[in-house]
């Protein structure tokens, strides 16, 4: 057993601290006041050959690991890039997950290298307003006419749409009261987010204004019969193999947030002078710094045992929860620690602090509330009934 990263592992960790300092705290703290995709920083990370980490060699990418992709997520918003750094490239790097599992030669030739070479980006839409995390009770229609679908309906907390070129779609071909199976009848698409039939209301929110979030209205959108990923009615399934990768990077990411969110803490505390000593002296600003401290490791520990399962191919679903939860906590802890160290400055913008602590609710609400988590362990470790 050997808890450290290999050679290779930390090369790569340190080629992407080197890119990451070509975009400092004030490109991220300009981002965060002026709003706009920082297609600058998705660019770089496209030319490095970063957007491809753990896609096919022979679709154009590295043909990495999750594993390798998370240690590069969590050095993205340990940058100081935080959610909005990490969120400009998330997608990227898991969402065609589906696509490389379960689409055709032809599919993987034609989706992944301009995904991978950042000639487009994609988005993902599956959540609904009425729908929320009981995603089989989608609603969005998807018609087969001829060698094409109709798609009419509406998703929401649909990130970087405005930008977007093409969206990972999950609609409903066959009414919920004509399945056999609750997870039968949805099907998964790959397509080209056309505007004429599609409306982007970008929703403002809370933090993470870099990338943006939104409402999306599809009006009779054609979607070629050729852009359906795997089975009609069999999209619930192909779509499982992208929800564990996503657990995986968004713990590292808020990982990487909270040891952003320390670090700056830390620095702080040994330069802030109040009665004449610095308050990192007091055991009240030492010991919750230090209990982040732990809180970080423990959950990246969980965090690179789930990502290491999965690129084992080995069941990972309990491991991959428990490291989202774990790591949403501890970065959200670590982020509101570092504003109560810094007090009055940790309010002021220009200490970024504030940022962190907004974009650590990122986390602990998406992709999957905690309680949902602990819902699921609950049933599929401890054996316990079904509580939803």
């Amino acid at each position: 057993m050997d808890f450290a990263l290999t050679a290779d592992q930390q090369a790569l960790q340190e080629a992407v601290r080197r890119l990451c300092a070509r975009f400092p705290d004030s490109y991220w703290l300009a981002r965060d006041t002026e709003g706009g995709f920082p297609l600058d920083f998705h660019r770089a990370f496209a030319e490095a050959g970063y957007l491809g980490i753990a896609m096919p060699e022979d679709c154009g990418g590295s043909g990495l690991g999750i594993t390798e992709a998370a240690i590069m997520m969590e050095a993205i918003a340990a940058s100081g890039a935080g959610m909005s750094g990490a969120s400009a490239i998330h997608l990227n790097i898991f969402g065609l997950n589906p696509v490389v599992v379960r689409g055709t030669d032809a599919q993987k030739a034609r989706m992944l290298p301009p995904l991978i070479e950042g000639r487009e980006k994609a988005c993902f839409g599956v959540t609904e307003p009425d729908a929320g995390l009981d995603t089989l009770k989608i609603k969005t229609r998807a018609e087969r006419q001829g060698d094409v679908y109709v798609v009419t309906g509406q998703k929401i907390w649909t990130s970087t749409a405005q930008v977007a070129d093409r969206i990972l779609l999950l609609a409903r071909t066959t009414p919920l009261d004509q399945v056999t199976k609750r997870t039968d009848g949805l099907s998964l698409f790959y397509t080209k987010l056309d505007r004429a039939h599609v409306e982007v209301r970008e929703i403002p929110k809370m933090g993470r204004k870099a990338v943006d979030s939104n409402q999306v209205f599809f009006d009779r959108l054609p979607v070629p019969a050729a852009d359906l990923i795997g089975e009609e009615g069999k999209g619930f399934d192909i779509i499982l193999h992208g929800l564990n990768p996503e657990r995986v990077l968004i713990a590292a990411e808020a990982i990487g947030l909270g040891r952003a969110a320390l670090r700056r803490a830390a620095a702080y505390a040994k330069e802030r002078v109040v009665f004449g000593r610095p308050i990192g002296k007091n055991q009240a600003i030492q010991h919750p710094l230090a209990e982040s401290w732990m809180e970080l490791e423990a959950a990246e520990l969980m965090t690179l045992k789930a990502a290491t399962l999965y690129d084992r191919n080995e069941p990972c679903g309990p491991f991959a929860n428990a490291a989202k939860y774990l790591a949403a906590e501890a970065g959200y802890r670590a982020c509101e620690r570092a504003v109560m160290t810094l007090g009055g400055m940790g309010y002021a913008r220009e200490f970024h602090v504030e940022r962190y602590l907004r974009e650590a609710w990122i986390p602990r609400l998406a992709p999957v509330s905690a309680q949902m988590i602990l819902s699921f362990i609950a049933e599929k470790v401890l054996d316990q009934p079904r509580s939803y």
